[in-house]
């Protein structure tokens, strides 16, 4: 079993959630064995003061001896400080082990949830997540509680029992078979309760995801006038999962009674026996007050031993959920055997085997073929999108899903057969991949900070080059107009910014990274005409000579591309410049033509919530008039003479520009 180095977390267990608090307390067995010692030292230790009191009251108070009286109070004096003493080191030992713990599963669900990368929020909601790592790390942690007290709590169980055994056998017996029926009356109320903690948590989790979607998305929900009805769902959502807690919260009453009232009214029982054989004469008064004292230390592993198996069962609910989370298989490539008899690489799907290849490909050494050295073309063989070195792409869809899934595969954050130049990209080392292709999401986080640390991520730009980048995505006004500039606080997710201000950050950002391919998923279309005019001629600028992708239907960006993609039902349908397009594809037209006609009557209305509309629902509009019409009498002049829509050349148009016509 491998176990935690000083620099990581170590390997976890995932067969179950029991091997998984296994593999906790194993990782740290010097200080796990360090907190049973104390335990077991400290409830030991609990009870030497009855014995020491009965004691002095034997041998010092019925006889009156001063002396012995005197030499006995001293002893209860000490074994209190050494009670004491222990008890302190043993709470913090574990403590140190409830936070290892927490923090051992903080970083193997982090690393986990990294290593799923883009896949994670296809497997798992958000608030999955978020419940994992706010409540269940909290509570496998107070799990690891029971190898203190816990341990302890058996050793003093068999150590108050032999000292009974001194005194009365009939007391020894009833102790020895009292606990053990105790802990077999609560048993099935923790049983209830692991099946309650479960479904609680499952519906917390739920719950939380659905409080993540309307936080984020309150600003739209209020123009679309929707705020009500996710608010009527999450309140309902609350009235269950609140029904859910009473039912976990009747388990837990029941137990903590139990934990309280039984070892109490065993307490009685014993004292009551006791004080029998005492009035007999088989015991002496100091041998009673010794039993009363033991049977009273007893309560303490008694209700430890009822504590620890509620710790257990709530603790096995929640290693299950992080077990389930770290089983969760990334999206892997291997090379595998071709029909041929050479090797070859084939993507595999979560489950770890690859489509159409039988099992005897799974174990093969993962392909590390280099990334070209040069800048090479990327080729999706599903949709017959190329995007050339050197230029700017556009791809224009009817279902802005096809147009990302297609960056999805070309940015390797979804399988698919795409190649680099002459090799597969899945055959690339991450690594590489991830350092020369950025993928720029139109609802990539923005974390909370300043806006220079959003901008500059892991970089280190000079004043400069934040200008420039901030220029070039049209966001220089954003900076002016926050108070302390570069310097000024964002919220987290940038919920301080409007929707088309976060927007201008994110390809800000994605500018000043200057990454060799630059896939930019509709990097404008929450902003009005005028700014994505800007954005648009700043995009194009700002990559001059560099290799860039962008998925838009919007005219003024498409006018701007070097070459457009148009994408039906997921494939290319056809491929030019933006005016060939036009001139020659009554599909594509009508395409651009009906995001035209959207803004044009959104913008008779106000355009300043048919902005808010189009960066809710992904549909790009722009407030003007029959501007297609025009540009396809335009691109039928300007492609007079020419045989090939597929020219990579902007074609130079006599007639007014976009920005012109706008």
């Amino acid at each position: 079993m491998a176990t935690a180095s000083t620099t990581g977390p170590g390997v976890p267990d995932r067969r179950g959630p029991a091997r998984y608090l296994w593999w906790l307390v194993v990782s740290q067995p010097k200080r796990v064995a360090l907190g049973a010692v104390l335990g077991s030292a400290w409830m030991v230790g609990l009870t030497l003061p009855p014995y020491v009191l009965s004691r002095a009251i034997d041998d010092g108070l019925r006889p009156g001896d001063e002396g012995a009286l005197i030499g006995w109070t001293a002893a209860l004096f000490i074994v209190g400080i050494l009670d004491a003493w222990l008890g302190i080191m043993r709470h913090r030992t574990m403590t140190r082990i409830r936070l290892d713990a927490y923090f051992r599963t903080v970083r193997v669900v982090m690393d986990h949830a990294t290593r799923l990368g883009a896949a994670l929020p296809r497997r798992v909601s958000a608030g999955e997540v978020v419940t994992i790592g706010h409540s269940d790390v909290g509570v496998i942690g107070s799990t690891l509680t029971v190898t203190g007290p816990g341990v302890g709590a058996v050793i003093a169980y068999a150590v108050v029992a032999a000292l009974l055994l001194s005194f009365s056998v009939l007391l020894a017996i009833v102790v020895l078979l009292g606990v053990p029926l105790l802990a077999l009356f609560v048993g099935p109320f923790l049983g209830r309760l692991q099946g309650a903690e479960t479904a609680y948590r499952e519906r917390q989790g739920a719950l939380a995801g659905v409080l993540g979607d309307l936080a984020a998305g309150l600003r739209v929900l209020n123009g679309l006038g929707g705020k009500q009805v996710f608010a009527a769902r999450y309140r309902a959502g609350s009235r269950e999962l609140r029904d859910e807690g009473h039912r976990v919260g009747s388990s837990m009453s029941w137990i903590q009674a139990f934990g309280i009232g039984l070892p109490s009214v065993f307490l009685a029982a014993v004292t009551w026996l006791a004080a029998r054989m005492a009035a007999q004469g088989a015991i002496t008064v100091g041998e009673l007050v010794a039993v009363y004292g033991y049977v009273a230390v007893l309560v303490v592993p008694v209700s430890s031993f009822l504590e620890s198996g509620y710790d257990i069962s709530r603790g096995l609910v929640s290693a299950r959920r992080v077990v389930d989370f770290l089983n969760l298989a990334p999206e892997t490539w291997s090379a595998v055997p071709t029909s041929g008899g050479k090797s070859g690489t084939v993507a595999l799907g979560a489950s770890g085997e690859a489509p159409g290849v039988g099992e005897h490909a799974l174990g093969v050494r993962e392909a590390t073929v280099g990334a070209p050295e040069a800048p090479a073309v990327l080729h999706d063989h599903l949709s017959g999108v190329k995007v050339e070195p050197g230029i700017l792409t556009a791809l224009a869809s009817t279902r802005t899903s096809e147009a990302t899934e297609v960056v999805d595969r070309l940015g390797r954050f979804t399988l698919g057969s795409v190649t680099w130049g002459a090799v597969r990209l899945d055959a690339v080392p991450l690594e590489q991949v991830r350092a020369r292709i950025l993928v720029a999401d139109n609802e990539a986080a923005l974390f909370a900070g300043t806006l220079r640390a959003a901008l500059s991520g892991r970089l280190a730009p000079d004043e400069d080059a934040l200008t420039h980048a901030v220029e070039a995505a049209a966001a220089r006004d954003i900076v002016l107009g926050l108070p302390d500039g570069f310097d000024a606080r964002l919220d987290a997710h940038g919920h301080n910014l409007s929707g088309g201000q976060r927007q201008r950050v994110r390809l800000a950002r994605a500018l000043l990274a200057d990454p060799e391919v630059l896939l930019a998923v509709e990097p404008t279309s929450a902003v009005d005409a005028h700014t994505e005019a800007k954005m648009a001629a700043g995009l194009r600028a700002a990559r001059a000579e560099r290799t860039t992708l962008v998925t838009t239907t919007s005219p003024l960006v498409l006018d701007q591309a070097d070459v457009v993609y148009h994408l039906v039902d997921g494939r290319v349908s056809a491929v030019g410049s933006h005016a060939g397009l036009l001139a020659r594809h009554p599909d594509y037209r009508r395409l651009v033509s009906r995001d035209t006609e959207e803004a044009t009557t959104a913008g008779a209305t106000d355009v300043t919530e048919a902005t808010e509309m189009r960066g809710s629902t992904g549909t790009d509009m722009h407030p003007t008039t029959d501007v297609a019409e025009k540009e396809a009498a335009t691109a039928a002049d300007a492609e007079q003479g020419r045989p090939d829509d597929r020219e990579n050349s902007r074609p130079c148009s006599p007639e007014p520009t976009h920005g012109t016509l706008r």
